[in-house]
């Protein structure tokens, strides 16, 4: 009996998320803990979920996800674009539902660097002419 694994990887700011999508009864797990205990707030549990119930397929995977880095925001950004591409490997005909609600898109933004001779990355030391 083989065992059929579906997987994709998701990036947001600093966090990277692993996701594996496995045939079962709609269990999610989170770096070994239950989904509901490892994301406490209500809105951040809901992101994670979007493409599985934008595409009705909430009860038909067990979804384990590996997340690391970032906080707890940017962990579910890259765990809902982690379960869109592993959804995609299983059903390619799903790309179209999943791209007009923008869950195959990147977040690029990050954190910009510190420049030297300055005190940040934009803000500059007070100007003074004497």
């Amino acid at each position: 009996m083989e065992k059929t694994q579906y997987y994709g990887t998701g990036k947001r700011k600093t966090s990277t998320a692993r996701v594996f999508l496995m045939p079962g009864t709609g269990q999610i797990v989170v770096n070994r803990l239950d989904f509901q205990d490892y994301f406490k707030s209500k809105v951040q549990r809901m992101v994670v979920t979007q493409p599985l119930v934008l595409t009705e397929q909430s009860d038909a995977f067990d979804v384990y996800i590996n997340v690391k880095g970032g906080g707890y925001t940017g962990q579910a950004g890259a765990a809902r674009l982690g379960i869109a591409r592993a959804l995609l490997q299983f059903d390619s005909g799903l790309r179209e539902k999943l791209k007009k609600a923008r869950f195959l898109n990147r977040d690029s933004r990050i954190k910009e660097r510190k420049k030297y001779g300055q005190p940040g990355a934009r803000k500059r030391f007070q100007f003074s002419k004497r």
